[in-house]
């Protein structure tokens, strides 16, 4: 159940990404021949209009849109460049909107997501400073390979009791680490996920932060908020620039990470990984679903951007270069470097889904 959560969520999203280009592209009176729901071969022409066919194809995940003019591979005589409903008849202004219409599509979509959960009732923490109820502590992150993770605790279970002979009283994530670091006695914690509670023995250890015994988890106060309207959008609209930003962040610390060489395959989830992520979201709600969706959406629209060829951000930095040097490029070199930055792609993510494997053997 969990690929198939995860195929819908992913096919939502690219859909959505493919939907910005479709838009923007019909605004600036570029001709879309296609949109296709899934990947080819066709399956089915579910209906056209405005000249573009809407399709039904084989490969249940993702979509497209085919943009006359787009690839200079083409253009037969130079019928596109000439043609006035052509994408590369239009100014490189409209080309660039074009493109990065997908990237604004996904953070539009996620900040729906966001201002929705904000308004059905959102798990925030306690330092976004907003009304909530239902406070708990909750784990963030479990270190790998340590006691929490040995013992199966999952980021989002919400600590409901903890015992070492005795029940700790106090329920606070500064409290319960120092409760924790007293002493290497096993200790029994009774955990909230989703509906269910569930029971996990684990033993603090020092082998994993040096000279503190700890169990390696890091935890917030969480609270539910449900917000009006009005004051969801616009609280949406923050919490969506800050995790945008922190993405984008992260992101840029990994890439020049890699050019340093430190950055690890580890510090990435390919497909395999998130699907498990998406079984273990799942169980704690469809709120949950719902903001692991919009985080992913911010993801794949900031990775888009990246000036890799054969992404929105290669074809941007190309405009980009036809705007200096005030010609197209010329379709041999655009091929060529499409085709490497392929490449270069399918074997990073073949080297991540490898790794994601190996893990769950």
């Amino acid at each position: 159940m969990s690929v198939i959560y995860f195929l819908i969520i992913l096919s939502a999203l690219v859909i959505v990404h493919e939907l910005g280009h479709f838009l923007v592209a019909r605004y600036f009176g570029i001709r879309v021949d296609e949109f296709g729901l899934g990947y080819p071969p066709k399956a089915k022409s579910l209906f056209s209009w405005k000249g573009t066919l809407f399709t039904l194809n084989w490969l249940p995940f993702g979509g497209f849109v085919k943009i006359f003019g787009e690839n200079p591979n083409e253009s037969i005589e130079g019928f596109q460049s000439v043609s006035p409903d052509s994408f590369s008849a239009k100014h490189r202004g409209a080309q660039a909107s074009v493109l990065v219409a997908g990237v604004v599509g996904n953070i539009l979509f996620a900040w729906l997501l966001i201002s929705i959960g904000f308004m059905s009732g959102l798990p925030v923490p306690s330092s976004m400073a907003l009304p909530m109820t239902d406070a708990r502590t909750m784990i963030t992150t479990v270190m790998p390979d340590s006691p929490a993770h040995i013992a199966g605790l999952l980021p989002g279970d919400s600590i409901v009791e903890l015992r070492r002979g005795k029940t700790f009283a106090e329920n606070s994530p500064e409290k319960i680490s120092e409760f924790i670091g007293l002493s290497g006695e096993a200790l029994d914690f009774t955990i909230k996920r989703g509906e269910a509670t569930l029971v996990k023995t684990l033993s603090p250890s020092d082998s994993v932060v040096s000279g503190r015994l700890v169990v390696g988890i890091s935890m917030d106060t969480i609270g539910t908020v449900r917000l009006s309207p009005p004051r969801a959008v616009y609280e949406g609209l923050k919490a969506t620039a800050q995790l945008t930003a922190l993405t984008a962040t992260g992101l840029a610390d990994f890439i020049f990470g890699a050019l340093r060489g430190e950055a690890k395959l580890s510090d990435v989830t390919g497909p395999v990984g998130l699907v498990g992520m998406v079984g273990d979201v799942k169980a704690l709600g469809f709120v949950y679903v719902m903001y692991f969706t919009a985080l992913i959406s911010i993801n794949l629209a900031l990775v888009n951007l990246l000036p890799i060829p054969a992404l929105d951000g290669g074809r941007l930095l190309f405009v980009g270069i036809e705007s200096i040097i005030r010609r197209p490029i010329s379709p041999k070199v655009f091929n060529m470097a499409n085709n490497v930055g392929f490449f270069l792609l399918i074997t990073l993510m073949l080297l991540i889904t490898f790794r994601d494997i190996t893990k769950l053997i």
